[in-house]
């Protein structure tokens, strides 16, 4: 259900304590970003769950199973909206879920999300191809589904090789 986005929530809290010196270098207009190990923020009636990880770090089976070349040259973002209810973990939801991401000189990177759904677990996932000790910034829009009202993220990530 919820099995790959804990384990990669799992991993970027982990790999958190490794990126404190993470550059939050503003490189666009929009919200500052995010402290880094940072993996999720509230927006009211939701919370959007977001990270980014090497894919050289996702187990092999998970990797082939959702079609992402395992690399040291390649970074996943995993994206989740959940719905607020009382006395629950939340309800996951479908959304409009738009992604940007740039280095820090501004190069913008190619990356596609798709949307992934695995029981009632709802997810969107993209790769990208990354530089040794390069930093992204991905700039997320969300508006989740019946609803007009959007939300902004903005994060960094730098990822190391391997």
């Amino acid at each position: 259900m919820l099995r790959l986005l804990f384990a990669t929530l799992a991993t970027t809290i982990i790999m958190a304590g490794c990126n404190q010196d993470t550059a939050t270098q503003d490189t666009s207009s929009g919200p500052a970003a995010e402290p880094p190990g940072v993996t999720s923020k509230d927006f009211g009636d939701y919370v959007v769950h977001f990270n980014a990880i090497s894919t050289s770090q996702l187990q092999p089976e998970i990797a082939q199973k959702y079609n992402i070349t395992r690399s040291k040259n390649r970074a996943m973002v995993n994206i989740a909206i959940i719905r607020k209810a009382e006395g629950t973990i939340g309800e996951p939801v479908s959304g409009d879920v738009k992604i940007t991401a740039n280095n820090l000189t501004g190069q913008v990177k190619d990356l596609t999300l798709r949307r992934i759904q695995e029981g009632v677990s709802i997810y969107y996932i993209g790769d990208v191809q990354i530089a040794d000790t390069e930093t992204l910034v991905f700039n997320l829009t969300i508006t989740p589904e019946n609803e007009t009202a959007s939300h902004s993220v903005r994060f960094t990530q730098q990822f190391f090789p391997d």
